[in-house]
């Protein structure tokens, strides 16, 4: 017995020694970042993104940042899917949307989320269940992200207090579209390298815009100056106040203007006669090429979708070499990725396993 004791502890010994040399012999950095790769840094204090206002510039710049990084690595094919292994996302779409929807879902499953699209018309919201009862009964099942679209200003602030996951405003009444503004905002920085100091015309129906007012937050922090262009029935009360310069003559907003910014008529959102005719809009405030070419020469053209061609803007400048649309899509992905990224880092570990 005392022979084998001796082996034994021979061999432990021997173990030991290759072990410490093992560890000895891997990078410091190395040993770093398997420790911290586990709890990556976060990015933004606030556990869920309701509204640009709580966002700093700091946290503005860092998720742009990180948008950046996931946009190029997206055009490169790499993967990212263990970023939210293991999370649940769900989309509550209470207003039908394409772009939206989409976007948020492909971004989810980029990260390696289990994404579940939530059809309200075939809920029990249909039933008669209010918002709340729904919010409860979906805090119930445990998820990690809540991405939320309602017609009502301040409805997603409301179900955020009511469950205890990370939610995600994608757009609530005429109040706010954050994600819009974050992916608007790196469109540009990818084009111009910047966005201090620029001069963006955000044109046409502000009054019932929450991508205008998620804009103009978000540019405003970034020190962009910012014009609204509209015609007078379609300026929000206290716009004045906003910090912006106001034109009512569109010609004259886009004279020195780096990014064209055109909006969607809201007719959903219009109780009484807000433009005399389509036609009548078009002529004073659709985007053409004789009004573009007011603008900055290589001006951006912009637009959240979906467009109505010839009433808000004309086909040939909606297509033309100018216009980032369709970029701003592919920007969407990229811009909810970080988003998704930045809030899952600051989900308790509790939450992070199911809770």
């Amino acid at each position: 017995m005392g022979c084998l004791a001796k082996e034994a502890v021979q061999t432990l010994t021997n173990l030991h020694h290759s072990c410490l040399h093992l560890v000895q012999s891997v990078p410091i950095d190395t040993l770093l970042m398997a420790k911290t790769s586990s709890a990556p840094r976060p990015i933004v204090k606030s556990s869920n993104l309701l509204s640009i206002a709580d966002l700093s510039p700091t946290e503005i710049g860092a998720l742009l940042d990180l948008a950046d990084t996931y946009a190029d690595d997206t055009r490169k094919g790499s993967k990212h899917g263990k970023v939210l292994k293991g999370l649940t996302q769900i989309n509550l779409f209470f207003e039908s949307s394409t772009r939206t929807q989409s976007s948020f879902e492909l971004a989810g499953k980029r990260l390696g989320a289990d994404v579940l699209n939530m059809a309200v018309s075939a809920s029990s919201l249909a039933k008669g269940e209010t918002v709340l009862d729904t919010a409860m009964t979906l805090n119930a099942m445990r998820p990690h992200l809540l991405i939320v679209r309602h017609q009502s200003s301040g409805a997603v602030e409301l179900l955020a207090q009511k469950v205890s996951c990370a939610v995600i405003n994608a757009g609530d009444g005429q109040h706010e579209h954050p994600t819009q503004a974050l992916l608007d905002a790196l469109t540009i920085r990818r084009h111009l390298k910047r966005l201090e100091g620029l001069t963006v015309a955000i044109c046409g129906d502000v009054a019932h815009s929450r991508v205008a007012r998620s804009n103009i937050a978000l540019l405003s922090k970034m020190n962009v100056r910012l014009r609204l262009i509209a015609p007078p029935t379609l300026l929000p009360s206290g716009a004045e106040n906003l910090g912006t310069e106001i034109f009512t003559d569109m010609r004259e907003g886009l004279k020195g203007a780096d990014v064209v910014m055109m909006l969607r008529l809201q007719l959903e959102r219009m109780n009484g006669s807000f433009i005399p005719s389509a036609r009548e809009y078009y002529r004073f405030f659709g985007l053409d090429q004789d009004k573009l070419a007011i603008a900055n020469k290589d001006a951006l053209v912009m637009h959240p979708g979906p467009m109505n061609r010839g009433v808000e803007i004309d086909s040939i400048v909606a297509d033309g070499a100018q216009s980032v649309i369709r970029e701003q899509v592919e920007m969407g992905v990229a811009a909810r990725m970080a988003v998704l990224d930045a809030l899952s880092r600051n989900l308790d570990t509790s939450n992070k396993a199911g809770l």
